[in-house]
């Protein structure tokens, strides 16, 4: 059983807890779920998150950020590919919860219901964590936008109902000529051009604009809002990777605190071992470390903090970092089973390595802490 021990802390309230109760009932009897077939896999835990009414809190005005965490942790915990695809409902209509207009808002009954699968597209083959050097274009034609470009390592590329493009309009250079768009799935001269697999598989895809024509009414925010929006709902969803993270962490301290206490050395089990204890040790060290930056920059912007770019950034690098040695230090004391396909501790050590990149790679929040550090006064 995970230790729940941290939901006491002063940065929750009883509603967390009785989420947390709720959605760990549900885990118990639904995950994980066979990942034969990804996309299949990752529609239908949507539809049925949505139906369990835990997409509830990804989007609308007021997104408890605590709320999403505890859920990401808690998915991660059971099962990578759940935690997947409920932190794209959120990421993916992150802009339009936001900047949204009313219109666009319509979309967010679908997501919250698990009835229609959003996606986020900002990275592309040039511009990954450097947002401002994106080269896909939307001109202004009249009353609509001409899109051209392409955008890669897209999640939920090709399973989406609509996606969130970022491109570039103009009004200024670099950064600030940047906006964000609502493109359903099914709009012309949306291609997808490459289905892409990684070390854990997930829904991704390579995207192409070809002279996609766009009604005035897409345009997410203002012209030239892009950056803005992008950093916005990075700041929100940023902090929510972290506590996946510690979620993956807590899973893989869990497996070997159990097989410590059940496997023989020497004579002994592993748990009588001080060698054994001491990585024990640094392991739960890094897991509540991990929970504190986590639930802090989660907090923080739930007292309406306007932006949490430091703090969410600290819980990322943090969590992410420290999840990858506590899983690898798993790896270890399972021996050959960690290692062995199938394995839990194998299929973490795949899933905890892309969250060290993506939304901003560990180097990249190193760059964020120190500028927003730099520009105290």
């Amino acid at each position: 059983m995970s230790d729940k021990s941290f939901l006491a802390w002063p940065f929750f309230e009883a509603r967390h807890r009785e989420l947390s109760e709720q959605l760990e009932a549900w885990c118990r009897t639904e995950l994980p779920r066979d990942h034969s077939d990804v996309d299949a896999t990752c529609i239908q835990l949507v539809r049925d998150l949505g139906k369990a009414g835990f997409l509830e809190g990804t989007a609308g005005e007021h997104i408890d950020v605590r709320s999403l965490c505890l859920i990401r942790e808690t998915l991660a915990r059971h099962d990578g590919l759940a935690d997947f695809s409920f932190a794209m409902q959120g990421l993916g209509t992150g802009a339009i919860s936001l900047y949204g207009s009313d219109e666009q808002k319509q979309w967010l009954d679908k997501t919250r219901r698990g009835e229609a699968i959003s996606a986020f597209a900002l990275s592309e083959p040039r511009s990954g964590s450097d947002v401002a050097q994106l080269d896909t274009t939307a001109e202004r034609d009249g009353d609509s936008y001409r899109l051209n470009g392409e955008k890669t390592w897209i999640s939920n590329g090709g399973i989406a109902d609509i996606y969130t493009v970022f491109a570039r309009t103009g009004e200024g250079p670099g950064a600030k000529g940047l906006s964000a768009f609502l493109v359903p799935a099914d709009t012309p001269g949306l291609e997808i051009r490459e289905r892409l697999e990684s070390v854990a598989p997930h829904p991704l895809a390579r995207l192409g604009f070809n002279d996609m024509v766009l009604p005035a009414s897409a345009l997410i925010g203002q012209p030239g809002q892009g950056f803005r929006i992008a950093m916005s709902v990075l700041d929100v969803f940023r902090s929510t990777v972290g506590a996946a993270a510690l979620g993956f962490a807590r899973r893989a301290l869990e497996e070997s605190l159990s097989r410590s206490r059940s496997r023989e050395l020497f004579g002994a089990t592993l748990s009588d071992l001080q060698m054994v204890q001491g990585h024990l040790a640094d392991m739960a060290l890094n897991v509540d470390a991990s929970a504190l930056l986590v639930y802090r920059a989660a907090w923080t912007k739930d007292q309406g903090a306007e932006r949490v770019t430091r703090e969410a950034a600290m819980a990322k690098l943090f969590a992410t970092d420290q999840a990858q040695q506590v899983i690898d230090q798993a790896v270890q004391l399972h021996g050959g089973d960690g290692v062995r396909k199938g394995h839990i501790i194998e299929s973490l050590y795949r899933e905890i390595r892309a969250l060290r990149i993506y939304e901003g790679a560990s180097d990249v929040q190193k760059v964020v802490i120190a500028r927003s550090m730099l520009a105290e006064e």
